[in-house]
């Protein structure tokens, strides 16, 4: 019977404990607070073997005599209804106590951020924008968001950001994948990443391919430096751009760049570098051709060469000289310009290249230093300068060639004349008596002793003769030569005539000339005085 009143007094004490554990959880929860779930007794009366927690009727946790648990970082799963339990030991037995059930929501500290683009198919070149886009909870307004962007795997940024927005200056084909966010507050941690977006990058074709051509003075001069440029209207991605020259086939340059434009700069440009030149743009699709463009290239004159011809080996006044100025190399038009002690003589325009000259007719005050000076816009070069003396005058050297002429015709006229007379006499002495005896018969027979040519009738008078004789710009000169009488010495004639045993006339010692005589003196006489008009008279 002491047994059975015991048993009723155990009873009903634990049913006066069945609230004896209660759970106690913060009320309020976000994203990233520490959940701490506290399981209280009323009392110490009984002795705490174990405890467990719960989460939605499932053990969270189970430990000896852990009257709290915590969950360090709640995220929304977390949301659920809590409560824990406990085995006591009740005199000689044990017993499980329940607490109460708390119901526990975790609330979202920001929503998920969603990724907004400015264009889903941009073209090549153009700028895209990305947005991060959302909002702490009201409740949390204070809390601080950052974000970060990345394509694909890869993080568009090293570090996080507080804008939400990420301006991508130009897109490119190799551009296009998937794009996505994160955002995240520093305190409490908690990273949301948004759904990822596709972007896909449209290339567009080069269009209007066009070569121009830069030079520093505005045109194409040797020596110095040429810029080929080559661009096309419209055209994104790596464009390849390559120079070509038609007139012989051959490439002369070849860049590849993100660019509408691109450049070749030829450093010096010769003038082998003249022809006919294109380039070509190519950015994946059909490579676009430009039209051909010809290059000319103008050299500078070189040092002209300056020559001054006289028509003999002495200048003087009278004379016409030409004045000559030629640069052997250089792009026309070239301008000549003649120059005496520095002043300009005349101005010449040689329009497809070549020299120039005139001519000068000289007086004394032309004596001097006489140069000239070639230009074709490129820059003026001189030449080295020519002295010019001017001695004496035209007629002076008229003369002088009249008397050279005149000198050597006589020379020659006389060796002729004497060959002939040698050739003369000596034939009559080889040709016997006959002829000398004639005059011997015709001495004796005239009593005065007068010697006449075997060749004239005595009766006849030699009747003067004229020659005229025009040298080189030399007046007319008028001759008159009489005939010639013998001496009155007949024995004088006949003593000279028996010594050398010959017997001779004028006219048999000048057989081929007619008249002997007069021609003879009067080439002795020119030959004398060529300047002075004579009449000669031998006695």
């Amino acid at each position: 019977m002491l047994l059975l009143w015991s048993l009723l007094v155990i009873f009903a004490s634990a049913s006066e404990e069945a609230d004896w554990l209660t759970l106690r959880a913060p009320s309020a929860v976000f994203e990233g607070d520490r959940i701490d779930l506290i399981c209280q007794r009323k009392t110490d009366k009984w002795e705490i073997q174990t405890m467990a927690y719960y989460k939605d009727g499932k053990k969270l946790h189970f430990s000896n005599e852990v009257f709290s648990f915590s969950i360090p970082s709640a995220v929304l799963s977390d949301s659920g209804s809590y409560s824990c339990s406990a085995t006591v030991r009740i005199y000689f037995w044990y017993d499980s106590k329940k607490s109460n059930s708390i119901k526990i929501q975790v609330q979202e500290l920001f929503p998920y951020p969603v990724l907004t683009v400015s264009a889903f198919w941009p073209t090549e070149g153009s700028p895209v924008t990305l947005t991060c886009e959302t909002q702490p909870s009201p409740q949390r307004s204070n809390a601080q968001l950052r974000y970060r962007f990345f394509r694909g795997g890869r993080a568009l940024a090293s570090s996080w950001s507080s804008s939400p927005e990420l301006q991508l200056p130009a897109v490119w084909k190799e551009d296009s994948g998937s794009y996505w966010c994160q955002a995240e507050t520093v305190t409490p941690r908690v990273t949301k990443q948004s759904l990822q977006s596709q972007i896909l990058v449209q290339r567009v074709p080069v269009s209007n391919v066009s070569l121009d051509i830069w030079a520093p003075k505005g045109m194409v001069i040797e020596g110095e430096s040429l810029v080929l440029l080559c661009s096309v209207a419209e055209g994104t991605g790596n464009i390849t751009f390559s120079w070509h020259r038609e007139d012989t086939g051959t490439s002369v340059g070849r860049k590849t760049q993100r660019s509408l434009s691109a450049e070749m700069e030829v450093p010096a440009v010769q003038e082998s570098d003249a022809g006919r030149y294109y380039c070509r743009a190519d950015n994946g699709h059909e490579p676009i051709q430009s039209k051909v463009l010809s290059i000319c290239v103008r050299s500078p004159a070189s040092r002209p060469v300056f020559i001054l011809r006289v028509p003999g080996a002495q200048a003087m006044a009278g004379d016409v000289v030409e004045l000559r100025c030629e640069a052997h190399r250089g792009s026309p038009p070239i301008m000549y310009r003649f120059y005496r002690e520095n002043i300009t003589l005349q101005n010449s325009l040689a329009p497809f290249g070549g020299g120039a000259s005139f001519n000068l007719s000289l007086t004394m005050e032309h004596s001097g230093n006489y140069s000239c000076e070639a230009d074709n816009g490129l820059g003026a070069q001189h030449s080295e300068a020519v002295t010019l003396s001017i001695s004496g005058t035209r007629g002076y050297r008229r003369d002088r060639i009249t008397a050279r002429v005149l000198g050597a015709l006589c020379g020659g006229l006389g060796f002729i004349v004497a060959v002939l007379l040698l050739y003369c006499g000596f034939h009559k002495v080889s040709g016997g008596h006959s002829a000398t005896d004639a005059p011997r018969d015709a001495s004796s027979a005239n009593p005065q002793g007068s010697i006449r040519p075997s060749s004239l009738p005595d009766t006849e008078e030699l009747q003067p003769e004229y020659v005229n004789v025009n040298p080189v710009d030399v007046d007319v000169v008028y001759s008159q030569v009489w005939s010639i009488q013998p001496p009155e010495d007949s024995a004088n004639i006949r003593r000279t005539i028996l010594e050398n045993k010959v017997s001779w006339t004028p006219g048999e010692f000048f057989p081929l000339l007619s008249p002997p005589p007069a021609m003879f003196l009067l080439f002795l006489q020119l030959c004398i005085s060529p300047r002075t008009p004579m009449s000669s008279t031998l006695i």
